[in-house]
């Protein structure tokens, strides 16, 4: 198999360049778009964005950059650029879920390959998601940069060596306010050109949730606890402290998620490797507490990643993290921000009513609890509960009319089946 720069540089060359359509152009999609512009093998051919200021910076930065006057479909309705016969692959950069589930509907009606910048939709619906492009013959797959699928790279890489993953996980660059909103967040926000939602969702937890969802529900690893423990340290003591219980550390067992404050903006996994001569040879280069080694990237470069996601997918057939086939893992639920009253309108992730909550699909089964991402539309309290409490279906009057609550009912209905026919 050629190397993937070769093969980008050959397209190049021949002029029949993979054709780009990306749908948000806030801070990830412009990043992109800046990269975009002097990866050989690839063009912008649709930009789309609900703020038509930022379509125009896009396309301008693009021309600009590039030097290339080629023509680009521009639209504040994302179904322009999934119908538009000038793109072959499709990147959701939205991070909604609704406006997500939307786009994948949308490709595959209209045979378009996806690659997502929006964690909050995968964990959604994503087994389902998979499960119909690959159906299809079509491309859904998680982008490189984003931390789950750099986590999944070093999981894939101890394990192909023959090596038994413990614990995967990221690093986290500021501690969790479970009470952050986009009033809180907004200054901060502003200063480095951010929606505050978004940085209200990282700063609330919720993102760190859903990434690490994405890794479960690849690798079917699970959080060792509800929310996982979040320790905070360097690379030693996070050897030392994702251990057992009965080595001295705080895990009850392994084959678990989790998230350091004191590696980021890294990712890791821990190791044991599979006998004496191995960890002789690991014991010269990596860092180790006994038979536990760290395989640590110390970065991940966000949106700036994607081409390569794009790239190995579309010419190579390599995903960069996708689910197991076998339905969720876990599940980010919704806990309650504050106490909320009968009747109140729910704005969702990133928002002030609610954060997210990692847990497993079995906990979420048992105990009825709602996904944070169907969480759309018109969907308001039914009772109050609590600051804290996580949610109930009992709870919430969902709006069943948005997009992401119907596929995800049909995700629910369609994995429940194949269970069903499995246990016979």
């Amino acid at each position: 198999m050629a190397r993937i720069y070769e093969e980008l540089l050959k397209l190049e060359n021949e002029n029949r360049p993979i054709c780009l359509g990306i749908i948000g152009a806030g801070q990830m999609g412009q990043g992109m778009v800046a990269q975009l512009s002097t990866v050989p093998g690839m063009v912008l051919t649709g930009i789309c964005d609900h703020n038509q200021d930022r379509i125009d910076k896009a396309v301008e930065n693009y021309k600009n950059l590039s030097g290339k006057a080629r023509t680009i479909v521009q639209d504040t309705d994302f179904r322009a650029i999934c119908r538009s016969h000038e793109v072959d692959v499709v990147v959701d950069a939205t991070g909604t879920t609704e406006g997500g589930a939307d786009i994948a509907q949308e490709c595959l009606r209209e045979g378009k390959h996806l690659v997502l910048l929006n964690v909050e939709v995968d964990v959604t619906i994503g087994p389902l998601m998979h499960k119909l492009f690959k159906e299809a013959g079509l491309i859904y797959t998680g982008s490189n940069g984003d931390e789950p699928a750099e986590t999944f790279q070093l999981f894939e890489f101890a394990k192909t060596m023959g090596m038994e993953v413990l614990v995967a996980g990221k690093g986290k660059n500021n501690k969790i306010d479970f009470g952050a909103n986009p009033e809180t967040c907004r200054e901060e926000a502003e200063a480095r050109g951010m929606n505050p939602r978004m940085l209200a969702s990282f700063k609330d937890g919720t993102k760190t949730m859903a990434e690490m969802n994405l890794l479960a529900n690849a690798t079917g690893f699970l959080p060792d606890v509800p929310g996982m423990h979040g320790i905070s340290g360097g690379e030693e003591e996070t050897l030392k402290t994702f251990r057992t219980k009965d080595e001295g550390g705080i895990l009850s067992r392994y084959g678990v998620v989790d998230y350091v404050d004191g590696l980021a903006p890294g990712v890791f996994v821990i190791a044991k490797p599979q006998n004496a001569w191995v960890r002789e040879e690991l014991s010269y280069m990596m860092k180790k507490d006994g038979d536990h080694f760290l395989f640590y990237r110390p970065f991940h470069l966000g949106s700036l990643e994607t081409p390569i996601t794009i790239a190995k997918a579309f010419l190579q057939g390599q995903m960069a993290i996708t689910p197991l086939p076998g339905g969720p893992v876990a599940e980010t639920v919704c806990v309650a921000k504050k106490d909320l009253e009968a009747g109140e309108e729910l704005d969702g992730i990133g928002g002030f009513c609610l954060r997210g909550l990692l847990e497993s699909h079995e906990d979420l089964v048992k105990g009825d609890h709602v996904p944070l991402g169907i969480v759309a539309g018109q969907s308001k309290m039914a009772r109050p509960v609590k600051a804290g409490q996580v949610l109930t279906r009992e709870d919430v009057d969902l709006d069943t009319t948005t997009t992401i609550y119907k596929l995800r009912a049909q995700q629910d209905d369609a994995f429940a089946r194949e269970l069903g026919d499995i246990n016979g």
